[in-house]
């Protein structure tokens, strides 16, 4: 077999080291073909100089002849793409067989819909891609006949869990619910009023798991299991009240499915996201991730508890928003980046989040999401909206 040829989109965040190196771990498999970053350069040219890819991205175009010159100095043909267009090109290479969808937030929809309509066997980090435009990305996902395999672990477990037909329906097939389970974040045992000083240090702090700044944010106020009830319901046509979130604290769970005979079937590992990412790389087969068996005598035990809503309302806001349809879950998700941002530029207290959150739903309402002009225009809409609201938002906190 020839080595498939891979573009990670978003090789410098946690998921993309993650991939690298399960990918290295097999040269015989799989080879590097592209790579983008935001703008961290250094990064970026550090990882061209591991795996000498044909083509380079960077989305910041103000930092492209920065990375040109350490490429070339590193004695590199990388050739480098440059701004959202070059992001789109390196979903789109010709010799990329499989597109790691892995930047964070809004930014990673169009090369992630780049990928899929080239026809690549697209692996799904970019969560945003379902959040703001699932009807879109899912209809285009059935035409085209793309392999779609997700690489958050909660949904790769359940991907695991069902059976292969289970595009066939739910119902056909037997399943009743899918539980995803949730950490808790660093604040899961937090009282509502200690919530309001947390500082960004504080949930960033993830105590299972290694993640970018802006999902631990979003683990620490739940935004993130409810983006994953979103991806969830679009990627297994699930619907909403058949998707429960359970709290597990030991992350060793990753997800189960619940059938009409009384099955559970979970999916168990150690909390490391190179499972998922070596089982949709190598899928249907299995190889070695580099992760450490699972030693059920060690855990010693597993926990589980309700998700409190009110505690997070994060988390019932992206049910809310999912039940409205249309354009409220794009805008959820673009007030959420707004707010989270500001949060983590200590501009916006912790607990003023989901306020930010359901003030622009409320402002904005919903409308059809029927193509991806409409999407970017709702984005763009709650985007402004949020922003004028974290003035008031600050005045607050001075004020409190």
């Amino acid at each position: 077999m020839m080595p498939q040829g891979i573009a990670v989109l978003g090789a410098t965040g946690s998921i993309g080291a993650s991939t690298l190196d399960v990918a290295a771990r097999h040269p015989e498999r799989f080879r590097v073909v592209g790579l983008s970053a935001h703008r961290d350069v250094e990064r970026l040219a550090a990882l061209c100089e591991q795996h000498s890819p044909a083509f380079a991205a960077i989305a910041d175009e103000s930092c492209t002849s920065e990375l040109e010159m350490r490429l070339a100095t590193a004695g590199l043909d990388t050739r480098v793409l440059a701004g959202p267009q070059g992001l789109v090109e390196l979903a789109e290479l010709p010799d990329a067989d499989v597109v790691m969808a892995a930047i964070v937030g809004a930014a990673g929809l169009e090369p992630t819909l780049a990928a899929v309509r080239a026809g690549k066997r697209v692996l799904l980090a970019n969560k945003e891609s379902l959040v703001m435009a699932g009807p879109l990305f899912m209809r285009e996902v059935r035409e085209r006949g793309v392999t779609l395999l997700p690489i958050d672990s909660e949904h790769n477990a359940v991907f695991q869990c069902m059976p292969r037909d289970f595009d066939r329906g739910l119902d056909q097939v037997g399943v009743s619910r899918v539980l995803l389970t949730a950490s808790g974040g660093p604040f899961r045992e937090a009282s509502v009023d200690s919530l309001e000083a947390v500082t960004p240090e504080q949930a960033c702090a993830h105590p299972n798991w290694s993640m970018g700044r802006k999902i631990s944010v979003d683990s620490a106020t739940l935004m993130n299991k409810g983006l994953e009830v979103i991806e969830a319901h679009w990627l297994f046509d699930v619907p909403p009240e058949r998707i429960e979130v359970v709290v597990h604290p030991q992350s060793v769970i990753h997800s189960l499915v619940a059938y009409t005979d009384g099955s559970v079937l979970a999916q168990l590992g150690n909390p490391d996201m190179r499972t998922p990412i070596a089982h949709a790389m190598a899928w249907p087969e299995r190889i070695e991730a580099g992760v450490a068996p699972l030693d059920l005598l060690e855990v010693a035990r597993l926990d589980f508890q309700a998700a409190d809503k009110v505690q997070f309302p994060c988390l019932r806001l992206a049910y809310d928003a999912l039940g409205a349809g249309g354009t409220a879950t794009t805008v959820l998700n673009a007030a959420n980046e707004v707010a989270v941002a500001a949060f983590l530029d200590d501009c916006l207290a912790f607990t003023a989040i989901p306020g930010v959150i359901e003030e622009t739903l409320a402002a904005l309402g919903v409308a059809p999401a029927e193509d991806l002009d409409t999407v970017v225009a709702w984005d763009q809409q709650a985007r402004q909206h949020a922003g004028r609201l974290l003035t008031r938002y600050a005045h607050r906190r001075r004020t409190a």
